[in-house]
């Protein structure tokens, strides 16, 4: 079976290093940025992405502004992409499924949750 490859997102890279930490383990293949418009640059090629991960609180362009431009490439159109936020107030989760995420994971991240969602895919 092929690893599964998971582009994480995220300004913070202790949160990138904790779930890169824990996906690997699980045996997923994971690349990360820093930054949306570092994630469109990476997503405009055709580098295998079966999945995104990405923090919906991000200076410059935040998730919910990206998550529409990344479904608007081509060859993007099917990628799943998880919203994951810290910011788990009530609406979050519709105003991320709004803006065109598969599913939403508040932080602190459930990894059994998190592990269940990727599963679907």
């Amino acid at each position: 079976m092929l690893k599964k490859r998971v582009l994480i997102i995220d300004d913070d890279t202790r949160n990138i290093f904790a779930l890169k930490a824990t996906l690997q383990s699980k045996g997923f293949e994971c690349r990360s940025c820093l930054s949306a418009l570092e994630a469109l640059t990476i997503l405009k090629t055709e580098e295998v992405i079966d999945v995104i991960l990405i923090d919906m609180m991000m200076p410059d362009m935040d998730g919910y502004e990206a998550i529409p431009r990344i479904k608007n490439l081509d060859n993007r159109r099917e990628t799943p992409i998880f919203s994951v936020t810290a910011q788990a107030m009530v609406g979050d989760r519709e105003k991320c499924l709004r803006a065109g995420a598969t599913d939403y994971i508040a932080k602190p991240i459930d990894v059994d949750r998190l592990l269940h969602l990727l599963s679907t895919i």
